[in-house]
């Protein structure tokens, strides 16, 4: 959902501990100023995501500063704010919770916009589509054409991701979950699990990447809507962001670095 392979995926499920403490901050939240009040006199927009998730956040290994489709969107926001960007890295199991403690202003690191998650934040239009896709190994004689067809199988997938969620729902298949996409993938290389499932983008670039004997399986699931989550009772800075993503869009600059990054514009909905 970096090569070798990113940390992983993809798009997460949202822990109670995290529904619990977005809820908590509601009412505080309500009571204090605005975030882009905040924002502007900091001059700082604090930027949490994973760092680990190539191709939309990681750390380049040759300049070893953070890069990908998360990191461009969020400095088009930024510019568009009049701000800079304060990136913080955190695992992708904790940044829910995270964000509800406050421990930054936005997450912009692929969350997948859902019912359960809009109890506890707030989120920007969405500024990538994309679908769940299989991931199996390059001999595999098994057409897995969906999930079902994995049942006394076992599925390698994120921790606490949207897909770890996905998999979970369906009677008989033996789950794995991973803190990080290279073990996930190198278990399904050498034979341990028998299909990984992530994001449909984030394949195309491990395939093209990797030399793992991996190849891309079928597409699984419904389009999924990622935006920018942050903490509810913000609604000046909720227009600012979608205004930011509208201009964006307008003048040509979010399609882009969806182009840069996957060849393909994933910022509308297909």
């Amino acid at each position: 959902m970096h090569t070798g392979f990113p940390n992983t995926t993809r798009r997460a499920l949202l822990s109670a501990a995290a529904l619990t403490l977005g809820l908590a901050a509601l009412s505080a939240s309500a009571r204090a100023a605005d975030l882009l009040d905040s924002v502007k006199a900091r001059g700082q927009l604090r930027i949490a995501l994973e760092g680990t998730y190539p191709p939309f956040n990681f750390k380049d290994g040759k300049t070893g500063q953070l890069a990908g489709y998360d990191v461009d969107v969020a400095k088009l926001v930024c510019a568009r704010l009049g701000v800079k960007p304060e990136f913080v890295t955190t695992e992708w199991a904790a940044i829910l919770a995270g964000l509800g403690a406050g421990k930054y202003d936005v997450i912009v690191s692929q969350v997948g916009i859902t019912p359960r998650r809009l109890q506890a934040f707030d989120f920007s239009q969405p500024y990538t589509y994309s679908t769940p896709q299989l991931i199996v190994r390059r001999n595999e004689e098994t057409a897995y054409k969906s999930l079902a067809d994995l049942k006394g199988r076992a599925v390698g997938v994120g921790q606490g991701s949207v897909f770890e969620q996905q998999v979970r729902a369906v009677p008989g298949i033996v789950v794995k979950s991973y803190p990080a996409a290279p073990e996930n993938l190198q278990d399904l290389a050498f034979g341990r699990i028998d299909a990984a499932l992530n994001d449909s983008l984030m394949v195309a670039y491990l395939l093209k990447n990797s030399q793992l004997p991996i190849r891309a399986g079928a597409r699984v699931g419904q389009v999924e809507r990622m935006g920018i989550a942050f903490r509810k009772g913000n609604p000046k800075f909720h227009a600012a962001i979608d205004k930011a993503l509208d201009d964006a869009r307008a003048d040509g600059s979010l399609k882009q670095v969806s182009l840069k990054w996957f060849g393909t514009d994933a910022t509308r909905a297909p």
